[in-house]
């Protein structure tokens, strides 16, 4: 009920609860993009609308104005503040303030929508955009806090403090600004990107194309440069053999080495580690050698090696030159940190003042860093005359730091176009010397637009992996977008970034698709990685045994420098879980919507459940194609949300209304893959525009049993439809499907014929009601098939069937209502996870479809038995068999089915050798059927010398 009049404050529980969370990083059901999704509970509040709580809109504003600019659904500035003061539910509320958090952070983001929960009220879908996820969960749950600490009032809950908190984790988890100039300049090319640790290790590209950074060290940086660079004895002596200005410098490993040194070198001297950096540990302008001893504890710590350079001071302004792949790209002037007197602050609140500055951060978390007051700046300040709590008069320059460094608090003048070109020439030459392919040289010089050879000065250090703060977001100056030359560097223009995708769904025959497809690139020679429900596939080596048909499977397949080609098998679990794993793919392919996984995770209707697998359709950007079923009315309506192009295939025959509509679109200069009908059989035909090219007859494809599975027709059509798309040649789609077998090797558990003790004996995956009566169409044609090749009495079927335990009551019963249709006798066994169900509640059910089918009428079916360990049900089947029968497997561990029964023929083998009476002494063991004893003699001429090992 929805209060009527405004509620006083604290008259209300803060019942906003977070249900779930989860976090899509890709394509989703939700949103094109990226993003975390709140399932929230309103509790009491549902009945209580922004403007029924009393303040609410005013309080939240003073605590973030910025919720001012959001435009919401009315699409100028302040619509959401309107919908607040009309009347808008919390969970909406929630959305915008986790918007806003993340845009205190720096993340530009506007994306986001808020969704009843379909059946529960107070029960809301938010979802809303991030840049990093941990900042976007964090922003959510302060955003619930937030709400309800508006609502009633929290103890202890400060607002400010808790933004605080969350800004400084953001600030920590985030980019720094070099990193993430990079990564702006590779997204506006449309260069894909994943990060790869907690860090800054961050790869570019996907697959054979991928680049990897760290910082500004990329994959072409040498190993060996950065330890030159390293070595700032070595790198002057490098630079010095080259003609190149340098000091004068020696290395020394004992305070008293070092003061002798500085003898040699002539006063005043500057003291440094061999190997730091950020201006760690450099003592400037050490006028005796007490001072040096003293600089030389200081820069000894800050050395890894222990050693420590002693070189000549050289006076004048320090200077950054970038050089990016051999050329000089920017120069910006470091200025030490410093705070101008203005007569009426001390120094201490000048450096307060100054600190205050948004841009300043800790370390490199922002542009520019805080100055830190240490002992050495205290010493500093001494030294111009002054103590801290002194007030400099107005005007005064007063140093805190002798290093321009950044990371100390200094300020950057860009100066790019002053810059003499004898200067940059040489900047340029060090860079080369060293070997870096991004180098940060440093010099010191009175004045960057003279010759230093005439006004003198020096490369001080040549540094390696060089922040670009100073150049993006210089304090004085234009900035200078440096990260173009450094993609530049990666990805020469013209050479690509990405890897063909090809994601394929649906609920039957994805699997089978997604290898045909695979093969046929194989043979052109790709490097295909693929996903699939057995695992990841590299090269057809499997790599990773597990269920690998989610998000993170297709990342760890991008990841793979080997990878060229990649082909995702995509399940509506993971795209439910996180989205896709990647931001778009170039082909969709969706073989069927059948009734599957239905009342799980909000998914109840076959609709709901096409909406779920046309994520991979949405995902096809306008170059790219979508290879749709145009048999399944569910699947034809995804051709709308198709921002690309559709490539049809159909089983119907000419003259069908699906056939039709296929001509219809052809003309219009469409594609499609059909089957034609001829005296001879069936042929796969492609059709583009007003084109038709002939691909292959289905009966000499080794997959179809010649002709026998038609679902395997179908998925044969997806492949070719989806290879077509993808630019592959016909000879090559043609070559590919006549040697894909469902062996073993190329297909396991999918339609693996074997022949067993003479017996024909198929292993496959069947677990649902739409495979399962695919799989009895097969079961009664090859049948028919079998009964016609020889003289034979009446085969008898067996089958050994289990339902998976988080399917739906009826959709148990269905599965052993269809097998009842196809098989004399059927043993159910269960799968070795439960899924939530009791030992044996399963295969009951299951074997309640079958009883309740048998009773009806007349079917095939005789007899029902339980064994639920699946091995002890495959060795109960085996043994009813007789020679000759077929005997169909539907399991679930298909590598130990298979074990099972090279153990049984091994067994029989062993058997006869030594005597016993065990059948026919010259059966071989378990071998996959060829083409020819499955398909008849017709395929044999043909396909047979296709065969691998032929």
């Amino acid at each position: 009920m929805i209060a009527d009049r405004p509620v006083p404050k604290g008259a209300l529980s803060p019942d906003l609860t977070i249900l779930e969370s989860r976090v899509y990083r890709g394509p989703n059901v939700w949103s094109y993009e990226q993003a975390i999704h709140l399932v929230v509970d309103l509790g009491v509040l549902e009945g209580y609308p922004t403007d029924s709580i009393e303040g609410f809109t005013d309080r939240l504003l003073e605590l973030l104005p910025g919720l001012e600019r959001h435009t919401c659904s009315r699409g100028v500035r302040g619509g959401f503040v309107q919908r607040m003061r009309e009347g808008t539910w919390l969970g909406h509320v929630a959305e915008h303030v986790a918007l806003q958090l993340q845009q205190e952070a720096g993340h530009d983001l506007r994306r986001g929508k808020t969704r009843q929960v379909r059946g529960r009220t107070g029960v809301y879908n938010v979802i809303f955009g991030f840049v990093d996820e941990r900042v976007g969960v964090s922003a959510g749950q302060l955003a619930v806090r937030l709400v309800n600490h508006l609502v009633q009032p929290e103890d202890g809950f400060d607002f400010p403090d808790e933004l605080e908190r969350f800004l400084t984790r953001a600030e920590r988890i985030a980019f720094g600004p070099s990193t993430s100039a990079i990564l702006d300049e590779a997204v506006s090319r449309d260069i894909p990107w994943i990060r790869l640790n907690q860090y800054s290790l961050i790869q570019l590209g996907q697959g054979v194309h991928a680049q990897r950074i760290r910082a500004t060290m990329t994959s072409r940086t040498g190993a060996l440069a950065v330890d030159i660079a390293g070595d700032k004895d070595l790198t002057a002596k490098l630079l010095a053999s080259a003609g190149l200005p340098v000091p004068r410098s020696e290395a020394v490993r004992s305070a008293e080495a070092a003061a002798s040194a500085a003898e040699r070198i002539g006063y005043p001297v500057v003291v440094k580690p061999l190997d730091g950096n950020h201006g760690r540990g450099v003592c400037l302008d050490l006028k005796d050698a007490d001072a040096v001893r003293e600089a030389f504890v200081v820069a000894e710590d800050q050395s890894r090696r222990g050693v420590v350079i002693v070189e000549s001071f050289v006076t004048g302004r320090d200077y950054r030159c970038l050089i990016v792949g051999g050329r000089m790209q920017a120069i910006a002037e470091r200025v030490p940190a410093h705070v101008v007197g203005d007569g009426e602050h001390t120094v201490s609140e000048l450096v307060e003042t100054t600190n205050a500055d948004p841009r300043r951060g800790v370390g490199h978390e922002k542009v520019l860093t805080k100055i830190t007051v240490d002992d050495a700046a205290v010493g500093l300040v001494r030294e111009q005359g002054y103590e801290l709590d002194d007030v400099p008069p107005s005007g005064e320059m007063v140093k805190l730091a002798l290093t321009g460094n950044m990371s100390t608090g200094g300020i950057s003048v860009d100066r790019t176009f002053d810059a003499h070109p004898d200067n940059v020439e040489i900047a340029e030459e060090a860079a080369r010397m060293i070997g870096l392919d991004v180098a940060g040289i440093d010099f010191i010089c009175p004045d960057i637009s003279a010759p230093v050879r005439e006004t003198g000065g020096a490369i001080c250090e040549v540094n390696a992996a060089p922040g670009f703060r100073m150049h993006t977001h210089p304090t004085v100056g234009e900035p200078q977008f440096i990260a173009k030359p450094v993609v530049d560097l990666l990805f020469p223009p013209g050479t690509p970034s990405r890897v063909p995708i090809v994601a394929v769904t649906g609920t039957n025959g994805k699997t089978t698709t997604s290898r045909m497809i695979a093969h046929i690139f194989k043979g052109i020679g790709h490097k295909v990685g693929m996903t699939s429900t057995d695992g990841i596939i590299i090269d057809e080596r499997l790599v990773i045994k597990a269920d690998a048909s989610g998000p993170r499977s297709a990342r760890m397949v991008l990841q793979n420098p080997r990878v060229d080609f990649a082909v995702m098998e995509v399940a509506r679990g993971g795209i439910l879980r996180e989205g896709l794993g990647y931001d778009r793919n170039d082909i969709a392919v969706v073989t069927n919507v059948a009734p599957d996984h239905l009342g799980m995770r909000g998914v109840d209707t076959l609709e709901q459940l096409a909406a779920v697998k046309a994520v991979v359709v949405e995902a096809v950007p306008r170059t790219g194609f979508a290879v749709l079923n145009a048999d399944d009315p569910l699947v034809r309506k995804m051709r709308r949300v198709c921002s690309g192009g559709v490539v049809w295939f159909s089983l119907e025959p000419p003259g069908s209304e699906v056939r039709d509509f296929i001509e219809d679109q052809c003309r219009r200069g469409g594609r499609a893959v059909v089957l034609e009908p001829t005296e001879k059989g069936e042929m796969i035909v492609i059709k583009h525009g007003r084109r038709s090219m002939q691909l292959a007859w289905t009966h000499l494809l080794p997959s179809t049993f010649g002709g026998a599975a038609r679902m395997n027709v179908a998925n044969a059509l997806a492949a070719a439809g989806a290879a077509f798309a993808a630019g592959a040649p016909l000879h090559d789609i043609r070559q590919g499907l006549r040697t894909f077998t469902t062996s073993y090797y190329l297909s396991p558990g999918r339609m693996n014929l074997l022949d067993v003790l003479a017996r024909d004996v198929l292993v496959d995956y069947c677990h649902n009601p739409p495979g399962m009566r695919m799989l009895g169409d097969f079961v009664e044609n090859f049948a028919a098939q079998k009964a016609g090749q020889a003289e034979l009495g009446r085969i008898s079927r067996l089958g050994m069937i289990g339902g998976t335990g988080d399917r739906r009551d009826e959709d148990l019963r269905e599965l052993g209502t269809i097998a009842a249709e196809h098989f004399d006798v059927v043993v159910v066994r269960e799968d070795d996870n439960l899924r939530g169900r009791a030992p044996g509640a399963a295969a009951e059910i299951v074997a309640e479809g079958l009883r309740a089918r048998m009773a009806q009428d007349e079917v095939r079916c005789r007899q029902v038995e339980i064994v639920l360990n699946e091995l002890e049900a495959v060795r109960h089947t085996m043994a009813r068999s007789n020679p000759g029968d077929l005997v169909v497997l539907c399991v679930d561990k298909h590598p130990k089915v298979l074990a099972e029964l090279e153990s049984m023929t091994s067994s029989a083998q062993a058997g006869a050798h030594s005597g016993e009476n065990t059948g026919d002494p010259d059966l071989n063991p378990v071998e996959l059927l060829t083409e020819a004893e499955a398909s008849g003699e017709e395929a044999e001429a043909s396909a047979t010398a296709e065969l691998p090992g032929n």
